[in-house]
């Protein structure tokens, strides 16, 4: 079960009183969250009003050593209303991940420049990172993307957009 419930301090997108609610515990740099984010994208698109999406940040930083500082970079676009810009073009550019192109990013999204700087380094986001970590390992994550749907871990994702349609249809049928 997730924990804890999804709530006010995680980044949502779409509908937040939906009936279903998936939640991705991801790492900007794992290749399968990059793989996994088109497929969410879709679902988002295709599910629009009927679906509750909330990323929490799980970077494993022994695999992924950009992964850490690219959650940093994306918190602290949350600070200028600018996480999922951020998000996305994170994923979309994984191969690039260093200080100078997320720097780059924030100055392509029209982010006040040392006001992310200083947010990229500050305690207060280095915490959300943490928290959103430590929910992942209370929760039972242990590998990137984790997903829950409507609090449940997701264990049979193979990567694929029909997986991740056929959990959601078959928690819609469970909840209506």
């Amino acid at each position: 079960m997730l924990q804890p419930k999804v709530n006010s301090n995680d980044r949502h997108l779409g509908n937040k009183d939906a009936l279903i609610t998936l939640v991705e515990f991801g790492d900007f740099e794992c290749p399968h969250c990059g793989r996994a984010h088109p497929l969410l994208q879709r679902l988002l698109k295709e599910h629009d009003g009927k679906l509750h999406f909330v990323f929490r940040n799980f970077p494993l930083q022994e695999s992924h050593p950009h992964a850490y500082m690219a959650a940093m970079a994306a918190e602290a676009a949350n600070k200028q209303d600018k996480f999922w810009e951020m998000h996305d073009l994170i994923f979309e550019n994984q191969e690039k991940l260093n200080e100078l192109f997320l720097i780059s990013i924030a100055e392509r999204l029209g982010l006040d420049k040392k006001k992310f700087l200083e947010d990229f380094k500050s305690n207060e986001v280095a915490a959300k990172i943490e928290g959103d970590f430590e929910s992942g390992i209370r929760s039972g994550v242990n590998g990137t993307p984790g997903f829950f749907i409507n609090g449940k871990h997701l264990l049979n994702y193979d990567e694929t957009y029909q997986s991740l349609l056929n959990a959601i249809n078959h928690a819609h049928l469970i909840t209506s």
